[in-house]
């Protein structure tokens, strides 16, 4: 299993993911814009996925791949597939009593998850409605999750990455197709998204299928590995989830911030999750796996290797990505979102929650390399303890800004603070440990990477403001054409800049694509 191969073919079908995410939101924001019905659309669709993504492709994934992993090296297909069904069945039957649960209690989840809301008339009312359409999704999507530990473990890396693209269409498809007949565009959306989880489990269950990995139905059984699994999955929960759970933060933080705070935020997050989804999804998927088995296996070198080159490799992506996103996020916002109901003021707030959020992007990457070689080595408790500083750490950035009236641009800031907090208490935790070591070359590449994204990034900026006029003013379609000129010059000049540099040498790239570290 070569880590740079499986990262490129999971970035590329995230990659497709998330350029249809951008069509989606494109059309969320001509139908809803950032008002009401946006807000508490955007908090019932942010509820589902924030217990997904600690839950179940976060904690769950850190627990069950290590096991998964091991059993399959260790004692063969059939007991690992036995492991698999039975976690599959225990996952199901508690998931959906989880779900009926929150359905029951969702008016009063609300007041927790957004207490702002209760200040609008009707706003925590319909916030609540749509939240019970979309929870559901949860139960589906999970299940999906389990499905692709399962794949992922056995080198099927494409199916399971594609899943969300399915989600984007589906969403799409719901916002034009039952905005004409539903109260809102948001029940219309909600509605879709709970529909676009029942396909996404099909999807997965034929992936599974033709690679002879199709999960039967066994009745639940608490046996000890599915003990242990479950054991695990309560710290790594936050461990697997700081950057989830900081979004919750700024939420509740938001909800009480202004109108319409909710919605900038989710915008320009939706941005900012481009490069974090494609390298950082990516990166943390492939690693896992590799380094579960490699650690078993007793290859500690191969390893350390497969940690530099996922660190290295993340850096060349993120860094230039965060220069260019913050220099940039104007022209994104403009381009992206400014249509129909998004006008001029929401461009600009949106832009400047983009571009504090985009200085973090590195670091929310850099901590999915650096948590699987905890997981990795059945460790989560760990995490969970830096995990819990950087988010209290989260807060107190949070009550620091208020006061300058910095708004969605100060809870973006906070943010990115904590997640290079979480990153700096991850890797020296690592290193006192003795499991992970910086090498030499990943010391000089750094360097280098750091100071041609610096070099790009001043070049994008004054392409920016030359070109100001022409993207305010200009039709859509010139608009359109001038971002990605921008875009496309920015990574040709930074592609340039680094071969020059030294950040990068097609030799080693294709070093690393040929090496096989398994």
């Amino acid at each position: 299993m070569n880590l740079l191969r499986s990262i490129a073919t999971i970035g590329g079908f995230t990659l497709g993911s998330r350029v249809t995410g951008f069509a989606r939101d494109i059309l969320v924001a001509n139908y809803l814009g950032a008002g009401m019905v946006a807000d508490c659309f955007f908090v019932a669709f942010k509820f589902p996925n924030l217990f997904r993504r600690l839950f179940a492709e976060g904690a769950f994934n850190a627990a069950f791949v290590p096991l998964f992993a091991g059993k399959l090296e260790a004692e063969g297909e059939a007991a690992a597939k036995r492991f698999a069904e039975n976690a599959f069945a225990v996952l199901a039957v508690a998931l959906a009593l989880f779900v009926a649960i929150m359905e029951m209690v969702m008016p009063w989840a609300i007041y927790v998850f957004a207490p702002g809301f209760d200040s609008v008339p009707g706003k925590m009312e319909l916030a609540a409605e749509l939240s019970r359409i979309t929870f559901p999704y949860l139960l589906f999507i999970s299940l999906v999750s389990l499905q692709s530990g399962v794949l992922n473990s056995v080198g099927r890396f494409a199916a399971a990455a594609g899943t969300p693209i399915l989600l984007n269409l589906t969403l799409m498809a719901a916002l034009i197709g039952l905005t004409p007949v539903t109260e809102t565009s948001g029940h219309a959306l909600a509605i879709g998204t709970t529909i676009a989880g029942i396909l996404q489990f099909i999807w997965l269950m034929f992936s599974l299928h033709k690679a002879g990995w199709l999960l039967s139905w066994r009745l639940p059984r608490l046996d000890d590995q599915v003990k242990l699994l479950m054991k695990r999955i309560v710290p790594g929960a936050v461990g697997a989830g700081i950057y989830q759970v900081n979004l919750l933060v700024d939420t509740m933080i938001a909800s009480l911030v202004a109108e319409g705070a909710v919605s900038y935020l989710y915008y320009a997050d939706r941005i900012n999750q481009l490069p974090l989804g494609v390298v950082g999804i990516a990166v943390g998927t492939a690693l896992l796996p590799i380094l579960s088995r490699q650690i078993r296996a007793g290859q500690d070198e191969n390893a350390d290797y497969s940690q530099n080159r996922a660190l290295e490799f993340s850096l060349l992506l993120t860094v230039p990505a965060m220069a260019a996103i913050a220099v940039l996020s104007v022209p994104l916002v403009t381009v992206l979102f400014q249509r129909g109901a998004f006008g001029p003021a929401e461009t600009m707030a949106t832009a400047s929650a983009l571009a504090a959020f985009s200085l973090g992007l590195p670091a929310y990457v850099l901590a999915k390399c650096l948590t699987p070689a905890f997981f990795a080595r059945e460790d989560t408790a760990t995490p969970v303890k830096l995990a819990t500083i950087s988010m209290l750490a989260n807060i107190v950035f949070n009550l620091a800004l208020w006061p300058l009236g910095l708004a969605q641009m100060g809870i973006a800031l906070a943010t990115a603070a904590s997640a290079w907090l979480n990153v700096v208490l991850l890797a020296l935790t690592l290193k006192k440990r003795g499991y992970f070591k910086l090498d030499d070359r990943l010391k000089t590449k750094a360097g280098r990477i750091i100071f041609a994204s610096a070099l790009m990034a001043c070049a994008e900026g004054a392409a920016a403001w030359g070109l100001e006029p022409f993207i305010e003013e200009g039709p859509e379609a010139l608009r359109a054409a001038l971002l990605a000129l921008m875009v496309g010059g920015g990574i040709a000049l930074f592609g340039l800049l680094a071969q020059l540099t030294g950040a990068i040498r097609w030799s080693e790239l294709k070093g690393m694509l040929k090496r096989q570290r398994s």
